[in-house]
């Protein structure tokens, strides 16, 4: 599930997994909804891609093992503790399959991101 995946939308992307990561998908979709309802969803480097202002807020993906979340390395930098047990880039962290994702801190992760962008 590591390769890139060529959809237009949201719906397109979601599709290529089995049920129990759409639902999860879904649910990351539904976060970055509610906490930044103006951001405009867009597929981007083969992902759901959000931008505020015409700039990056976040992205998410799928991968073999884990969901990818990509909130900028100031994002990540500023939840450092916070995501101190999970695999980091420098502006990427995974959230392997069989944990729960961690909807608080994904959440702080985008209101974090949106005063950025705000500013």
């Amino acid at each position: 599930m590591s390769k890139m995946i060529k959809a237009a939308n949201f719906e397109e992307y979601s599709s290529h997994f089995p049920a129990e990561i759409q639902k999860k998908l879904r649910l990351l979709r539904k976060l970055v909804k509610e906490t930044a309802p103006e951001a405009v969803e867009g597929i981007s480097y083969g992902m759901p891609a959000y931008k505020l202002n015409g700039r990056p807020l976040v992205y998410f993906a799928a991968q073999k093992n884990h969901f990818g979340f990509y909130g900028t390395p100031s994002t990540h930098a500023a939840f450092e503790v916070e995501l101190a047990g999970y695999k980091k880039g420098k502006g990427s962290v995974q959230f392997p399959f069989k944990e729960e994702l961690p909807l608080e801190i994904i959440k702080k992760m985008i209101r974090f991101k949106v005063k950025e962008l705000s500013n």
